[in-house]
């Protein structure tokens, strides 16, 4: 029987768009296409997310590829992404409440920077009804390294068949499955259908 429902933070209970903080404070649309590649879809933001770099060494990394007079910008975009990349899903608050009254453990796993765990709570919708959170950069491993998973089962003493997995990557959920965890991909985004697979998911009480 599933006891746990077991949820990935970005694009499932919190939008994320790392265009924002570019748009704020850049106006140039070529300009702002440079520094979204060179600080949001670069290999220093995976480093940030499993933990092995810092800020400062990414963004020294990331301004050696821009021209000059786009590092300040970078630097902008790097600083306060936090602040305008993220939006809290208000729809899925009552997903979650839900799911606690039934009975169900709610969790969660996200791949996720440092500076996630000084914020997360402003963000995710219904928090005070979670009994565990796993960001990936503290544990230097993430989705959808097996490590993650098994650092999520030990952490709270869950077992993996008991565990209901909800991300919206796919290789995430295929990764869960292989340790053992089922799951369902969010990928469309489609909250009345998430609800369906949750609604048959039998109340643990």
């Amino acid at each position: 029987m599933i006891r746990n429902i077991v949820f990935d933070m970005g694009n499932v209970l919190v939008g994320y768009d790392p265009m924002r903080v570019c748009e704020h404070y850049i106006a140039d649309e070529e300009d702002r296409m440079q520094v979204y590649t060179a600080d949001f879809v670069s290999p220093e933001w995976v480093m940030l997310d499993m933990g092995v770099i810092e800020e400062e060494q990414a963004l020294e990394r990331i301004c050696a590829r821009l021209p000059e007079r786009l590092h300040e910008a970078a630097r902008l975009c790097m600083r306060d992404w936090d602040k305008y990349n993220m939006r809290t899903y208000t729809e899925m608050e009552p997903v979650v409440r839900g799911l606690k009254a039934r009975g169900f453990d709610i969790y969660l796993c996200s791949n996720a920077s440092n500076r996630l765990p000084g914020c997360y709570r402003e963000l995710i919708p219904a928090v005070d009804c979670f009994s565990g959170i796993l960001f990936s950069a503290p544990e230097k491993v993430m989705k959808p390294q097996r490590q993650i998973y098994e650092c999520l089962f030990a952490r709270y003493s869950l077992r993996p068949e008991e565990c209901f997995f909800i991300d919206d990557v796919q290789i995430n959920i295929d990764g869960a499955r292989a340790c053992g965890m089922d799951g369902y991909c969010y990928a469309d985004a489609d909250r009345e259908r998430l609800k369906a697979v949750l609604d048959a998911l039998p109340s643990p009480r």
